[in-house]
């Protein structure tokens, strides 16, 4: 097979996939050693950005899909949704980040962080195939433990969950700590202006 050959079976397959293929499962297709072909794929990922074409080659999930431009991310949208709400509510993306930031995790452990019952929650997580049972609890109970899933990394365009930002990036800095803890400790009494006796 020559180059042009395996790029053209390269984009063809993944043309017709509907998740992302590993660069193992491209090279036994394509008869290409491994690094060939990520190679062949990260020279074809420049060429569409560099065409400012409509869509990428992305690498996402420890493999390659093709997938609408992020700049193009309203239209999608606007197509995709036509009018109807497909969003998760705050309560559900709240248990999400839980779980894709302490995971692996049970019920009860995401129910203690949370303070409050998540049973519906995660449930609405599994149906849309972001959380799934990963393995049991060894202790007392074995109580399920959920993790997060490769639809949940192919939603976010990620190819790891290294990949997650730092939660440092979403903590107060120690300035703004410093000045709201002077906040809390202010004694309202020491603003009040005690009045003069007329006596004095």
């Amino acid at each position: 097979m020559t180059n042009n050959e395996a790029r053209r079976a390269i984009e063809a397959i993944l043309m017709v996939a509907e998740e992302p293929i590993e660069p193992s499962v491209l090279a036994q297709l394509t008869e290409q050693p491994k690094d060939r072909v990520i190679e062949i794929c990260e020279q074809l990922a420049e060429q569409y950005e560099a065409a400012e074409r409509g869509f990428v080659l992305a690498r996402v999930a420890g493999g390659f899909r093709f997938q609408s431009h992020p700049d193009l991310a309203p239209y999608v949208e606007r197509f995709v949704l036509d009018g109807k709400s497909a969003r998760l509510s705050a309560a559900a993306l709240e248990t999400l980040a839980i779980i894709a930031y302490k995971q692996p995790l049970s019920r009860a452990q995401v129910a203690s962080i949370r303070g409050v019952n998540v049973d519906s929650v995660i449930r609405t997580l599994e149906v849309r195939g972001y959380v799934a049972e990963v393995g049991r609890d060894p202790g007392p109970g074995q109580a399920t433990m959920f993790g997060t899933t490769t639809l949940f990394l192919e939603r976010l365009g990620l190819d790891s969950l290294d990949q997650l930002p730092a939660l440092g990036e979403f903590v107060p800095s120690s300035d703004v700590m410093e000045q709201l803890e002077r906040s809390l400790r202010a004694d309202p009494i020491d603003d009040i202006t005690v009045p003069e006796s007329a006596d004095e």
